[in-house]
């Protein structure tokens, strides 16, 4: 039987005169796909891509211009090409695959196979003909596990050490970083380890300094901004794809590292990065780009472009920028800019920060208070651009003390509401990229389970919602069921865990805000170390803070409070008393989230 399929399969190739003349006849995702696929009796090959990709390039310029390649899609594919910067429901679906992403469905939805990167020409063919051949799900498709959230809120001891045993698994003791082969900075385990080292763990301050010291390797010393990843087990092979999310991170990272250590390194690397960022990123209506190409062109790639000089590279050209304009993109870069203005203080970037902010909010603000993605959302609303802006809108009402900024970030909290399933969980997107296979039932990305846990809390801190706050307590029951099934670590969600369990830093400037001393006392506080940090600033002429769980006298002169498990210090009046506080509240904190 399979051979007589076959056969069929080679006489339709010969016959075959359908070959786009410039490579596969590429077609967008829309809803009536797979009722085409049925009654065209094809399958349906999803090539999700990026802009900045190298190896999506590659894949372009050697497996879709391959004949035989070509020859085969027309025979029996329809051939779906997605940006996925441009569609967040589908790359949060499939974005453990990395990019290019290769999934090939049945007509009726079903997952066939899913190849993660680049694939060869030949290893495509064998591909596309053995799903010809046998259309029985391959290996690369698990079986989705059912989750039922969990009773609790919190993490038990148990699942508490396992997540951690994991973690600390993933740590490459000799090269720093977690994982082995591909090195780059992951955000949450660094955060981790810069939590632990605030409570004095030895160990967590050598893998965040081990972890930040060799990173600085993938920086780009000619025009800053950092690489994507490098390869080989290696800090010194990048891939030269500059994209948003690792700008905003590291820029955070290196930002909050300074302020712990005092490290004129991690101050260098933060202003290379701010530099790119507000250079080469930032569009002239102050919102910001989404990502850099990794090469220049098909016979220029980054290898050979990124080792010149400046006026070199200029010569040749610019690597193409995604010049889209994200509510999610903007999020990231509005709270790494927040991150570095705590630290040095300076009004430029602050006002970069707040225009782009502004912006959002004039162009990618919902009526719900949430945020779509770009101009013309397909599928969306998606939550991760409306947890991203609400988190920016925190760190800006922070760095400020401008209430509008909090108004609008629990707007944002408010809209997240809408993306809650009551049977576990936040879906990624309202709308269903489909309703066939896979499709039918709504993605639940683990990282925005986190994303929420974590913003919903923090929010909560500054607001004093309840309703906040059961929403990132839906969101921790369900990674609570989730993370015993999940192999990968899972740094995110023991902060989750720990967020939710334990007050963070709160420091409170009384003054008005027009006081210079007051001033001085807020930017002291803003570049004080502490990762998870509650910052007011309290001018009674304006009323009560929102969240009024701590009566403030006022000293007829501008003083800060820092409390910490529901204790407050005497106030302070210059840079070492407040410092000597925060570190006396510290002391007072409990070590980790409280156990079960």
């Amino acid at each position: 039987m399979k051979l007589v399929r076959t056969v069929a399969v080679l006489a339709a190739l010969s016959a075959s005169s359908a070959l786009a003349a410039d490579g596969p006849a590429w077609r967008n995702w829309s809803g009536d796909l797979f009722a085409r696929a049925a009654s065209e009796n094809r399958f349906v090959i999803l090539d999700l891509e990026a802009v900045w990709c190298h190896w999506c390039h590659v894949m372009e310029t050697t497996t879709y211009a391959d004949p035989a390649v070509q020859q085969l899609l027309a025979a029996k594919y329809i051939p779906v090409r997605v940006d996925q910067d441009a569609n967040p429901d589908l790359s949060s679906r499939y974005g453990d695959w990395g990019w290019p992403a290769t999934i090939v469905f049945a007509a009726d939805g079903t997952e066939i196979a899913k190849i993660r990167g680049y694939i060869e020409p030949e290893r495509m063919q064998a591909l596309l003909k053995a799903v010809i051949d046998d259309p029985s799900p391959g290996p690369s498709v698990g079986e989705a596990f059912e989750i039922k959230p969990a009773t609790s809120a919190f993490l038990s001891k148990q699942q508490r050490t396992e997540l951690r045993k994991a973690v600390d698994e993933s740590w490459d003791d000799k090269l720093g970083g977690w994982g082995e082969n591909q090195k780059y900075i992951d955000a949450d385990s660094l955060d981790l380890s810069i939590s632990r080292a605030e409570a004095g763990d030895a160990q967590g301050a050598t893998r965040a300094r081990q972890t930040l010291d060799a990173a600085i390797a993938l920086i780009d010393p000619v025009w800053g901004g950092v690489f994507q990843y490098s390869e080989a087990g290696s800090w010194s092979h990048p891939h030269f794809e500059k994209i948003m999310s690792f700008q905003s991170q590291y820029l955070r990272q290196y930002s909050q590292a300074y302020a712990r250590w005092k490290d004129a390194r991690y101050l260098a690397a933060a202003r290379a990065i701010e530099g790119y960022l507000t250079t080469f990123l930032l569009s002239p209506d102050g919102a910001f780009h989404v990502s850099q190409d990794a090469d220049l062109s098909r016979e220029v790639d980054g290898h050979e472009y990124y080792a010149l000089p400046d006026a070199e590279r200029r010569k040749l050209g610019l690597p193409r920028i995604d010049t889209n304009l994200y509510a999610r993109e903007n999020g990231w870069a509005i709270s790494g800019l927040a991150a570095y203005y705590d630290v040095t203080n300076d009004p430029r970037v602050l006002a970069i920060a707040e225009r782009a902010a502004r912006w959002v909010l004039a162009n990618r603000a919902r009526p719900d208070g949430g945020f779509s993605h770009g101009v013309n959302d397909r599928g969306g609303p998606f939550l991760g651009d409306t947890v991203a802006m609400g988190q920016a809108l925190l760190d800006l009402y922070a760095a400020t003390g401008n209430r509008d900024w909090l108004t609008a970030a629990m707007k944002a909290g408010d809209s997240v509401a809408g993306f809650r399933d009551e049977a576990g969980g936040f879906v990624t997107s309202k709308i269903s990229e489909g309703s066939s296979g896979v499709f039918a039932r709504p993605a639940k990305l683990i990282d925005d389970q986190v994303q929420v846990a974590r913003f919903m809390n923090m929010l909560n801190r500054y607001d004093g919602n309840a309703g906040h706050r059961d929403q990132a307590a839906h969101a921790m029951r369900y990674l609570s069921a989730a993370s015993s099934d999940m192999a990968r670590p899972l740094p995110g969600v023991l902060l989750a865990d720990e967020e939710l369990a334990v007050e963070p830093t709160h420091i409170t400037i009384v003054g008005h805000k027009d006081d210079s001393r007051a001033r001085a006392l807020h930017a002291i506080a803003r570049a004080l170390p502490a990762r998870y940090k509650r910052l007011e600033w309290l001018d009674l002429r304006e009323g009560k803070l929102p969240n009024a769980d701590v009566e403030y006298p006022d000293l007829g002169e501008p003083a800060a409070f820092a409390c910490s498990n529901r204790i407050c210090s005497f106030p302070a009046f210059d840079a070492g008393e407040l410092q000597a506080n925060v570190e006396q509240m510290a002391r007072l904190k409990p070590a980790g989230a409280a156990q079960n």
